[in-house]
C-alpha cells in the first residue's frame, strides 16, 4: 500500500489507474504527486485518447508518456509471441541526448516490468543495433528520425504494429529539419484511427499545430 497523504489541488499517482508495478518504481524514485503536465495528460492518455500538449523539458512529460505506454502494454498483452523489430510503442525525439535520457528514464521506471526497450540513434554501433532489431523482440523503440529511416529502408524494422506513437519536442524536429523524415515514419505506422498518438512541443506555432492536427484524431 502506498501511503501518500491527500493534498488539495494535487493528484497522487495512485489516484490514477496505474499498475502497481509501475507505482512501485515511481515511489522508489520518491515521486508521490503528479506534476501539472502529468495531472493534465494521464487521465486522458491512459484512456487511449490522443494528446497534444505544450510542455517544456523538466515538466515531467517524459514520465507521463512512459506511464501511458507501460500501462497499455501491461493491460493488453499480446496473444502471440512478439516478432523481432516490431515495436508496440514508438517514441521519436530530435537528438541523441534526448533519446538516451528517455531510454534511461524508461529503464528506471520499468524495473519491475518485463519489457524490451531499445534505443536507436546515430554515433552508436550500427551493426549491433541492426542485429538487435533483427533478432530480439522490441516492445518500446526510442529513436532519432534519421537512424530509424535507415532501418526502415533496410526493412530491419516494421512499424505496422505500433499501438502508441509519441512525438517529443516536435518544434525542435521542425527547427532541425527532421519533419520530412518524421512524415515518412508516421506513414509507416498504422493510420491515426488505429493508433494512439501523443504529441509534445515546447512552442505551438501554426506549423507545429498543423502537424499535430494532421497526426492526431481526437486531442
Amino acid at each position: 500500500v502506498f501511503n501518500v497523504p491527500k493534498i488539495e489541488g494535487k493528484t497522487r499517482f495512485h489516484d490514477l489507474d496505474i499498475s502497481k508495478n509501475i507505482l512501485h518504481a515511481i515511489y522508489d524514485l520518491r515521486f508521490e504527486y503528479c506534476t501539472e503536465v502529468q495531472a493534465e495528460v494521464l487521465p486522458k492518455s491512459m484512456l487511449g485518447k490522443d494528446i497534444i500538449t505544450q510542455a517544456q523539458t523538466g515538466t515531467g512529460k517524459t514520465a507521463a508518456f512512459l506511464f501511458t505506454v507501460f500501462n497499455h502494454i501491461i493491460k493488453t498483452p499480446l496473444l502471440q509471441k512478439a516478432k523481432s523489430g516490431t515495436p508496440r510503442a514508438l517514441i521519436l525525439a530530435p537528438t541523441r541526448e534526448l533519446v538516451l535520457q528517455i531510454e534511461k528514464d524508461a529503464r528506471q521506471l520499468s524495473k519491475y516490468l518485463n519489457l524490451n526497450i531499445l534505443a536507436i540513434l546515430g554515433s552508436i554501433d550500427y551493426k549491433k543495433q541492426q542485429n538487435t532489431l533483427k533478432y530480439k523482440p522490441c516492445d518500446i523503440l526510442i529513436c532519432t528520425p534519421g537512424r530509424l529511416i535507415d532501418f526502415i529502408n533496410k526493412k530491419n524494422v516494421n512499424l505496422r504494429k505500433v499501438e502508441i506513437l509519441i512525438i517529443d519536442e516536435a518544434d525542435r524536429m521542425l527547427d532541425i529539419g527532421f519533419i520530412p523524415d518524421v512524415i515518412k515514419i508516421v506513414r509507416n505506422t498504422p493510420e491515426k484511427a488505429k493508433r494512439q498518438t501523443m504529441f509534445f512541443t515546447a512552442t505551438l506555432t501554426s506549423d507545429v499545430k498543423g502537424l499535430a492536427d494532421t497526426w492526431t484524431k481526437d486531442a
